[in-house]
């Protein structure tokens, strides 16, 4: 038996006594335990069919669990807590593609910081073509010019990766710059 270290009021303390969790929560969360092992797997499935994606549907389901654990009072067994289950899912679930409508009907406004379209494409158009006139270089000239302006290395440490001198480093990228000047200039 457990004692309260609380004094009782009045002048006397008297102990009371903390009664440990009643044996029928132990048999509901034994009970939300099996509920959760024999159909999960089969809500998640039914949940994604509904949602369309996997991570909402598993939590539409994870959800529902919660809300029979809440409801489990007023629940009288297993099979109507089976039932209460499966149609939390299917009403969270529709409460997901709800918000999902009411989203694309009021998307965001558009960030005026934000690029235009047409910078965004003549971006893409440069890149790939930086892309694509990269890709004709030899692997060594390649390899100097990525260590070099992607991962923006100092001669040395490009010189220590790939095992040569200062100088080949930067006589390769002397060479494959000048290739890429005229590749780029051969596309405009």
């Amino acid at each position: 038996m457990l004692v309260s270290p609380l004094p009782a009021t009045g002048s006397a303390a008297v102990p009371t006594a903390i009664s440990p969790p009643a044996p029928a929560a132990w048999a509901a969360g034994q009970a939300l335990t099996a509920l959760y092992r024999a159909h999960y797997r089969a809500l998640v499935r039914m949940a994604v069919l509904l949602v369309g994606d996997t991570a909402t549907g598993e939590e539409v389901v994870q959800d529902s669990f919660l809300a029979v654990s809440a409801a489990w009072a007023r629940l009288r067994g297993g099979d109507k807590a089976l039932a209460y289950l499966r149609q939390s899912v299917v009403n969270r679930a529709r409460s997901v593609l709800r918000r999902r409508q009411v989203a694309d009907r009021y998307p965001a406004p558009p960030d005026p910081d934000a690029p235009s379209a047409e910078l965004g494409a003549i971006a893409r158009l440069e890149r790939s073509a930086v892309v694509a006139a990269l890709r004709l270089l030899p692997p060594r000239q390649r390899e100097v010019l990525v260590l070099r302006y992607y991962l923006d290395l100092p001669e040395a440490q490009i010189a220590a990766v790939l095992g040569i001198s200062r100088g080949s480093v930067k006589a390769h990228t002397a060479r494959a710059m000048a290739a890429m000047r005229s590749a780029l200039a051969a596309e405009v």
